[in-house]
């Protein structure tokens, strides 16, 4: 697994905890974090996925925004999951989650960190399941 950069203590710690296969990528002038076997909610197409997430400058103060999978995820019951787009990530086709926190629920600097916004990606797909 690559570690071309150094993620917070307390996330690397988190990742580990959890069991998590991850690495940290450079590709062009941007920073991911790559999850191997992030499991998906029952009621889509994988039960697993590669997830991606983008570490911007300044994190863990700065916030983190959306989620990236690989591969393509869908509803088994072929609805359509709205606000998707396709990126590429390290040459591999992403799909783009475009969900983003709220005002209600802002990114609270020394309390949000890879935990929450990975818990907060869960809670995404949960959701998308249960919209009509």
């Amino acid at each position: 697994m690559r570690r071309d950069f150094k993620l917070p203590q307390e996330d690397r710690e988190f990742l580990d905890a959890r069991g998590f296969k991850w690495e940290t990528i450079i590709t062009g002038n941007e920073q991911w974090l790559i999850l191997h076997d992030f499991p998906i909610p029952d009621g889509y197409n994988v039960e697993k996925a590669t997830a991606a997430v983008l570490i911007v400058a300044g994190y863990p103060d700065s916030p983190l925004d959306m989620i990236y999978f690989e591969p393509h995820l869908a509803r088994r019951d072929n609805r359509s999951i709205p606000n998707l787009s396709p990126r590429m990530i390290d040459g591999r086709n992403f799909q783009q989650w475009s969900r983003h926190r709220t005002g209600e629920n802002q990114w609270r600097s020394g309390d949000d960190c890879i935990s929450t916004h990975l818990s907060l990606a869960t809670h995404y797909l949960k959701s998308e399941l249960t919209r009509n």
